[in-house]
Formats: structure tokens, sequence, C-alpha cells
């Protein structure tokens, strides 16, 4: 069973998923950013959304997290709560 663990920065655009990708690129810490602009209450912790497997997330979210690179930051990706940057921490 496919396990994944991923933090996330919710964003109420598509603009703004794209202005925090930016500085993430030039170094802006992801925990940093999460906590300043997530409107998900993870944001508090970071970003940080624990493990999850299969049928956990809604399916935009899923596809994305499974086909993203360990350390790598996608997005934004499209769901129907906004807009995410999401990292995956790990998949095993």
């Amino acid at each position: 069973m496919l396990r994944v663990r991923a933090r996330h920065i919710l964003v109420p655009s598509e603009a703004e998923g794209r202005e925090l990708k930016e500085l993430l690129a030039r170094g802006e810490a992801f925990e940093a950013l999460a906590r300043a602009y997530s409107s998900c209450p993870s944001g508090a912790s970071g970003g940080e959304l624990g493990e999850f497997g299969r049928g956990d997330m809604v399916p935009e979210f899923e596809e994305a997290v499974v086909s993203a690179a360990v350390g790598e930051v996608l997005g934004p990706v499209q769901t129907c709560f906004g807009y995410h940057l999401i990292e995956v921490l790990e998949r095993r």
C-alpha cells in the first residue's frame, strides 16, 4: 500500500501560488511561507499533512503526489479547495 508524507501551501488563486513558488525558488523557507500564506489549518505546522494513502486526498492532489519526485515542489495544483503548492517529503 502506497504511503506518502507531504506538506502544502493552500492559496485562493493561481497567481498567488505562482508568486509563492517563485519565492521558494529564491530560497524562502516552505514552512515560513505556509505559516504566513496558507489558508489550510496545516499552515500553522508549516503545511505538514502527515502520512496518507490512496483515497485520502481529492483526486487532483493525489495524482500530483503520486507522480512527483520526492523533494520537488509542484504546483500550483488546482482542487476544489483552491491552489496548492505541494512538496512530497517521503513516499513508500
